[in-house]
């Protein structure tokens, strides 16, 4: 009998864990209710493109045209699917 092959599963990670240059697809937000609920208000909710642009502590993202600086606490919140590396 031929080995069975374990389904893709795309690899998924905090916000604060995506590599500068990086984007994802916001998989869930999880966490506090109040920080998630603030989260969704500024546009970052589930199934959202988000790219890491730069920033430790504090990261700079782009969401559609937006650009929004997060706090690492507010960002740890978040939790992606990588769907594109780092760009050199």
């Amino acid at each position: 009998m031929p080995p069975t092959r374990e389904p893709f599963r795309p690899q998924r990670l905090r916000l604060t864990e995506l590599p500068n240059g990086a984007a994802g697809r916001v998989c869930e937000l999880v966490g506090q209710v109040e920080v998630c609920q603030r989260l969704r208000e500024m546009g970052v909710g589930e199934s959202i493109i988000i790219e890491r642009i730069s920033g430790q502590g504090t990261l700079l993202c782009q969401v559609s045209n937006t650009r929004l600086a997060l706090s690492e606490g507010a960002a740890q919140h978040i939790v992606v699917e990588l769907i594109r590396s780092a760009r050199p």
